[in-house]
């Protein structure tokens, strides 16, 4: 089981970039996705997740400029970014809650992709 996230890059403030984060091997059902990020000399904080029910939780700083989505049957989850500010430079980081075919539960992370808000 693995998340692969893509979609990130160097955009100008008040830009939008899209990043999309797909589940893949034996998935059965994934509970709660989302995405967090790591600034330098941060700590990883969370930005986004949804729930399979399509209940969603955003950080406050980017609530009303983010957005989250999911496809289930694709087992992807989006995060729409727009209005990006500098202080949205970071690694974000695609994780997961999921099951796979054993029911056993995994907390799986992807390898994080670097959105740089810069003029």
């Amino acid at each position: 089981v693995q998340l692969q996230a893509s979609g990130g890059g160097l955009v100008q403030p008040g830009g939008s970039l899209r990043l999309s984060c797909e589940a893949s091997g034996s998935v059965y059902s994934i509970n709660r996705m989302g995405w967090y990020r790591q600034a330098p000399g941060k700590e990883r904080e969370l930005v986004a997740t949804m729930t399979i029910s399509g209940i969603p939780n955003y950080l406050d700083s980017v609530k009303g400029r983010f957005t989250i989505s999911r496809d289930n049957a694709k087992k992807t989850a989006y995060l729409q970014m727009d209005s990006l500010k500098p202080e949205d430079t970071a690694v974000y980081y695609c994780n997961a809650d999921l099951r796979d075919y054993g029911l056993t539960r995994y907390d799986v992370w992807g390898q994080g992709t670097l959105v740089t808000v810069s003029s």
